[in-house]
């Protein structure tokens, strides 16, 4: 939801307006929508790096000619155009020119799949031409963080400089890796506790499923979902599992202290990104920063403090699913598809919740920590992580099936899960199966990758 100018401009007077943000998220059952966002890597068909911002390959000539040729919105930090904007969707650029898609509000998952098949099928038009191919993975299979391009983005150099000083990974969760997610609404508080819950409990069996990033440097990492790794040396003050969403009287107001905690990166300001990065919000919101002596943060400011934490699910005026790794066109289907069987149907959120509401704290750390290595064949309990994705896959369909949403053959959403299906049933993640063509027909190289798995 954009925020309207009054409301932007609006000093924040007290911690409520910080909590009635979020609960303004609330929607009735049938405003409900699915946006899915996905991020993917360019590269230059015939070298295979990356293309840089100028240059007749670049990024900027993609973008601009994705804006005249297709109707986009441009929106540019100085002469560089950085977004793109279309009738709610808007494709904007990742670190090192990684495109990402952020869908419109839609009703269906047959809509969001119509729409992410129309946004590859524009890309590829153009990028063609320019000799720029798209691959779907975790994470950036053969080159090194020092040979990947940086965009002309100001938020981007403040995070740049600040990543070192908190993590050893935060500068490859930057440039090297792609994702996919969706973002969901709840009704209520206690609508959006039971979701907030019930995902981030079953986020480790999505980087299980979609784990997609077994390559480093051109060589097997010793992960499945490297990506997933990436993120827990990042920086501990905004990632994570949050213990403290399954506490007792967790809601928006928890979450609010949360991100009240979570160092600043910066405020725009004029036109300009100002370097805030390691400051405390609660001492913008009373004027004391000394590098914006008396400036008062703003309900735009708050807005965009909180999209500088990145916890495995993540709470704005929706929730956010952020545990996969990004993938081929139709595992851009089937993660929108996996989470709204799960949590837009009452049964099947019923269902969910029996699932992991006795998983100690314990519990979900491991499973946290150790899918990125082995995924579905992670021990859990008396099992492994496949079991439980198998009764996940199981709730999510019937979800889908009991919303009855048909596409023009009579077919319902739960068509969407067939890769995952399949996944499970092989128990062999697509990690190990480009593992398996690295180690036989690829002869120990990454480069097919980038024609077998190119969009």
């Amino acid at each position: 939801m954009s925020i309207p100018s009054a409301v932007k401009s609006t000093p924040i007077g007290s911690r409520q307006q910080l909590t009635d943000y979020l609960a303004a998220g609330e929607k009735p059952r049938d405003a409900w929508r699915i946006g899915t966002e996905h991020e993917k890597f360019g590269f230059l068909t015939d070298t295979l790096r990356p293309p840089t911002f100028e240059g007749e390959r670049g990024i900027r000539v993609l973008l601009e000619t994705l804006a005249t040729r297709y109707g986009w919105e441009v929106a540019r930090e100085g002469d560089n155009p950085v977004a793109l904007s279309r009738d709610k969707a808007s494709i904007t650029l990742e670190p090192a020119g990684q495109l990402e898609l952020s869908g419109a509000p839609l009703e269906t998952i047959h809509d969001t799949c119509s729409e992410v098949n129309s946004h590859l099928k524009e890309v590829r038009s153009i990028a063609e031409d320019l000799g720029i191919g798209f691959l779907g993975m975790g994470f950036q299979p053969k080159w090194r963080r020092d040979e990947m391009p940086w965009m002309p983005k100001g938020r981007y150099k403040i995070m740049r400089e600040y990543m070192p000083k908190v993590g050893n990974l935060g500068l490859d969760m930057m440039t090297r890796t792609c994702t996919v997610q969706v973002n969901l609404d709840f009704e209520s508080e206690a609508d959006m506790v039971r979701k907030f819950r019930t995902s981030l409990a079953l986020q480790p069996i999505a980087t299980a499923l979609f784990a997609d990033s077994p390559f480093t440097d051109g060589r097997p990492n010793g992960y499945l979902s490297y990506r997933s790794h990436v993120w827990e040396d990042t920086d501990p003050n905004r990632t994570g599992m949050l213990d403290f969403v399954f506490q007792d009287g967790f809601g928006y107001e928890r979450y609010v202290d949360y991100m009240l905690d979570v160092p600043m990166y910066f405020s725009y300001q004029n036109g300009q990104y100002i370097d805030l990065s390691g400051q405390d919000f609660k001492r913008f919101m009373a004027g004391e920063l000394p590098a914006v002596p008396g400036v008062h943060a703003t309900m735009k400011d708050w807005a965009d403090h909180l999209t500088t934490a990145f916890p495995e699910v993540r709470l704005k005026q929706y929730l956010e699913m952020r545990g996969a790794d990004g993938g081929p066109w139709n595992r851009l289907c089937a993660l929108p598809a996996l989470w709204v069987g799960l949590l837009y149907d009452d049964e099947a959120l019923n269902a969910a919740w029996d699932l992991v509401k006795d998983f100690t704290r314990e519990e979900r750390h491991a499973l946290r920590d150790g899918v990125p290595r082995q995924a579905l064949k992670l021990p859990f309990r008396s099992h492994t992580v496949r079991e439980l994705a198998a009764e996940t896959l199981k709730i999510a369909s019937h979800g889908l099936k009991r919303r009855a949403r048909l596409n023009k053959s009579g077919a319902d959403e739960s068509i969407f899960l067939e890769p995952m299906i399949e996944i499970v049933d092989a128990n062999q993640t697509p990690a190990e199966r480009k593992l398996e063509l690295f180690n036989g027909p690829w002869n120990g190289s990454v480069d097919p990758v980038f024609r077998e798995f190119a969009y």
